[in-house]
């Protein structure tokens, strides 16, 4: 603010305009009760607050309040515009701060010197950044359910968890994962997680593959859940741990237990003893369960948690070093010439400056041309040509060069 002191019996009271506060920060913080993206579909431009205008009497204005948006444990943040990973958020509360809020602009009370007690001159606040963000998802759970679509894995969830997932007779029931807490005892519980159906090319982005694909990463044990029904019960399981290969090596590696599910129908009573005995062949152990009628979905989901804590440990993934970037000096400039007698100048350093001044005051434009003769911005454009009338723009503002 530009502010001079009026009291009665102070002839002399000087300058007393307060500064502005500074702008809000955006940060990201790990909500635990969340598990989707999908509000940032209806909105995807979010602002922190402007800091406040500061006032006389030397008093500043307040901060802005910092924008606090909330994601799901496992959310992954990368420069849209760079594709550089900026944060990977796994702990409930974890927060960062992807942007800072600019300072605020100082009154006119900085600017009084010995020789000039009068100032008008202010300065406005920093210019706020911008930056494009991708979000990413990778849920994290205990125990992931993996399987062809119309397994039953939804049906399991539901029957082991609180979950209430969409459960339908028909294939990609399931559109996005779904996450749900089970009680082993009165002190322990795992989380899972239903993995939408897999598909053959899966690992290559059919169907919906990539964006299931890589909540699999993130699980510690797999329950490879095989539909009764199926045809080939014994090509659905070489077929989707093919593609958990071909997407991630380390896919592969994780624990996994199988299951065949939907042991309460005939039809797959008549077939029983014939897929144990193929699976037997293949020295993979086979349990079965009927996740309708909840039949052996207790003793799975103990041998899960068994499995569990036999597992090694989770990964911390590493964020990559950042890319070495010389070091740019802020008071480089650059000289163009857009037309006979126009000419721009960019550069951050004096963009900056040109954002910061306030034009209606003569003492903030004396200012900037000190900034400019300090920066040796006039010499250069003398030495480019610049002629009387000419116009110079400096990013949004356009100045008329007179000698």
């Amino acid at each position: 603010m530009v502010h001079f002191h009026r009291e009665k019996f102070v002839p002399r009271g000087g300058p007393d305009g307060g500064d502005g506060g500074k702008g809000g920060d955006v940060i990201f913080e790990v909500k635990s009760t969340l598990n989707t993206l999908s509000a940032f579909h209806q909105k995807q431009k979010f602002k922190a607050e402007d800091g406040m205008r500061g006032g006389p009497s030397q008093m500043s204005g307040r901060y802005g309040k910092d924008l606090i948006i909330y994601v799901p444990p496992g959310t992954m943040l990368f420069d849209a515009d760079t594709g550089e990973l900026i944060g990977d958020l796994t702990k409930p509360g974890e927060k960062l701060t992807v942007l800072k809020g600019g300072r605020g602009g100082r009154g006119n009370q900085h600017f009084a010197t010995s020789r000039n007690q009068v100032p008008r001159t202010g300065e406005k606040g920093e210019p706020a950044q911008e930056k494009r963000i991708k979000l990413e998802l990778k849920l994290i759970a205990d125990i992931g359910l993996i399987g062809v679509p119309n397994a039953g894995k939804s049906t399991l969830l539901s029957a082991l968890t609180n979950a209430k997932p969409k459960i339908a007779s028909y294939p990609f029931t399931t559109l996005e994962p779904n996450l749900g807490v089970a009680n082993i005892d009165d002190n322990t519980t795992v989380v899972l997680a239903d993995i939408p159906g897999l598909i053959e090319g899966a690992a290559q982005g059919a169907g919906l593959g990539h964006d299931f694909l890589r909540h699999v990463q993130r699980t510690r044990v797999l329950v490879h859940l095989l539909d009764g029904l199926s045809e080939d019960p014994v090509a659905d399981y070489s077929q989707i741990n093919s593609e958990l290969s071909l997407f991630d090596p380390n896919l592969a590696r994780k624990p996994q237990l199988v299951a065949l599910n939907k042991i309460d129908q005939p039809e797959v009573q008549e077939r029983l003893a014939d897929i144990q005995k193929t699976f037997k062949e293949l020295k993979v152990e086979l349990m079965t369960i009927s996740a309708l009628a909840r039949t052996n979905t207790r003793e799975l989901l103990v041998e899960a948690y068994r499995t569990l804590q036999e597992a090694p440990p989770p990964e911390e993934i590493e964020m990559p070093l950042p890319l070495y970037k010389p070091k740019e000096d802020p008071r480089e400039f650059l000289i163009k010439r857009e037309g006979a007698n126009e000419w721009r100048i960019s550069g951050v350093a004096i963009e900056r400056a040109a954002s910061m001044t306030y034009w209606q005051h003569d003492g903030s434009v004396r200012r900037f041309q000190k900034i400019m003769e300090t920066l040796g911005l006039d010499e250069a454009l003398r030495k480019a040509g610049v002629q009387e009338g000419d116009t110079v723009a400096i990013g949004e503002f356009e100045l008329e060069w007179q000698e």
